[in-house]
């Protein structure tokens, strides 16, 4: 599935942007007046390969969830049984991510990809509500700065776990993807994703999370670097590298971005775990980075080197740290209006409105 799926991966359609280009000159409005959303809109013509592109919606957003044996480390105050817990929260709707999402009209699908502790709900396909479904990999990734955090085969089991969600949301309808992520300690396996596959150093690559205090900060800054370390992991072997220092939901939301790039569905980025993730997509095909858009730019410095790198300037920057998809939800609208503008404003000719 991973092999065909990359394979499928193509580039941005030129004939289309370029249509879009010329559109957006033609407009009642003056040249370049919409700042980022004129290019936005251009690239996501390119993505559909036609000029308008489909207006994206509706909007669903997938949350994988898995924990960390990096946990182990101290690298962060807060329980691992708060990853179920929170799963919990999601399917009743009581999360920011569920407001967000109501809010937005989006659809939630939860993703236990890798919880270590019992959920104490069931999974469920409620259509009036948020979907939980049962992918378990494995209960928690192992201690990166002890061994692999994955193995091979289980960091291509929770790709491939990401690329058949894709499949099933653009199947049921989804004109646009969202990424969401819960994991208590997940911030650790994202910064070390970012070092590795950026060359940032892993004091620049990770950030203090939940809002840990310095000494916690220090460790998770040494525990980073030692894993990076220990593996040494090669960026031109993306599954090597999940698999030495990832977590199950950056591998399954690698997965996600890599199967609405197959499907030339856009995927809106949210914080720091999926565009670590992203990285890791963007190293199987270079051309998912099309399908990419930045939600917003995370508080976690570890994202601004990953956007970077990836090329990707984020729509909104309000600070924000939370995860579960938030941010990109925030940021729908954006992308959305950027599109709708080329269905629904009028040009000079049609409006009769004089050019200078």
């Amino acid at each position: 599935m991973l092999e065909s799926t990359v394979a499928a991966i193509r580039p941005l359609d030129e004939a289309a942007m370029a249509a879009a280009r010329e559109l957006q000159g033609r407009l009642t409005k003056p040249a370049g007046s919409l700042g980022a959303l004129e290019p936005l809109s251009v690239r996501l013509a390119g993505l559909a390969g036609t000029c308008p592109p489909p207006l994206p919606e509706p909007a669903a957003v997938a949350i994988f969830a898995g924990d960390h044996g990096v946990h182990a480390q101290g690298v962060t105050p807060w329980p691992q049984e708060v990853t179920a817990q929170m799963i919990a929260n999601f399917v009743a709707g009581g999360a920011v991510v569920n407001a967000f999402a109501r809010q937005a009209g989006a659809s939630v699908t939860v993703v236990d990809v890798g919880v270590a502790t019992p959920l104490p709900v069931e999974p469920t396909a409620d259509p009036a509500g948020p979907r939980l479904v049962a992918a378990n990999v494995r209960p928690g990734t192992r201690d990166l700065t002890v061994t692999a955090a994955l193995t091979r085969d289980e960091a291509r089991a929770a790709v491939e776990t990401g690329i058949r969600i894709a499949g099933e949301l653009v199947d049921a309808g989804a004109g646009i993807l969202l990424t969401g992520d819960m994991g208590i300690g997940n911030t650790t396996p994202a910064a070390a994703l970012i070092a590795a596959f950026t060359g940032v150093d892993p004091a620049a690559a990770t950030g203090r999370g939940t809002g840990v205090d310095d000494e916690t900060y220090a460790r998770k800054v040494g525990v980073v670097r030692a894993a990076l370390d220990r593996h040494a992991p090669d960026p031109a072997d993306p599954l090597g590298v999940l698999a030495a220092v990832g977590g199950l939901e950056h591998a399954a939301l690698a997965g996600l971005v890599l199967g609405a790039a197959a499907r030339r569905v856009p995927v809106l980025l949210d914080g720091v775990i999926a565009v670590s993730a992203a990285l890791a997509a963007a190293a199987f095909a270079p051309d998912a980075v099309g399908a990419m858009v930045a939600g917003h730019r995370s508080a976690e410095p570890g994202a601004t080197a990953a956007l970077r790198h990836l090329g990707l300037d984020p729509l909104i920057d309000l600070g924000l740290r939370l995860g579960e998809g938030t941010g990109a939800l925030l940021a729908l609208p954006v992308v959305t209006g950027a599109v709708r503008v080329l269905h629904e404003v009028a040009t000079f000719d049609s409006a009769g409105v004089a050019e200078k």
